[in-house]
């Protein structure tokens, strides 16, 4: 099976980067949109995904990779949701930052750009490539 392609969203506040650097592995927990669970609930173990962290920072920090496929989210009270787990990957040199993303006109069509609210979405292989390409340049 084919590697599909992620990019969550983050709150610093909620969760840093740092933090999960520093974890090497997380829970990815606290979803409540249905869309972002229905996402959640599509990854596989393998599939490649970026952090973003989002309000401040606005930036994707670095790569994660899904170590777990989904399962019911230990954090919610009550409704049907799920939470996957994920490992670290790698810290990207520079953050690719909203301003760049917004930008580079082959990221026109991102999810990130079309649905900015939503806190989990599938990128395309040649998106997620791009954003790490540009994350890795001086």
């Amino acid at each position: 099976m084919t590697n599909q392609y992620w990019l969550v969203k983050t709150e610093p506040e909620a969760y840093a980067w740092e933090t999960f650097v520093r974890d090497g592995r997380t829970v990815w927990d606290g979803v409540r949109n249905y869309q972002a669970r229905n996402h959640l609930r599509t990854m596989r173990v393998g599939d490649q995904v970026l952090f973003y962290a989002s309000v401040t920072t606005k930036a994707v920090l670095g790569t994660a990779t899904v170590k777990r496929e989904h399962f019911p989210d230990p954090s919610a009270t009550e409704g049907d949701w799920s939470a996957v787990e994920l490992a670290l990957g790698t810290t990207l040199p520079h953050p690719v930052t909203l301003a760049a993303i917004k930008a580079e006109p082959r990221l026109a069509e991102l999810p990130l750009l079309r649905q900015s609210r939503l806190s989990v979405m599938p990128l395309s292989k040649a998106h997620f490539d791009l954003i790490v390409r540009l994350g890795r340049r001086k």
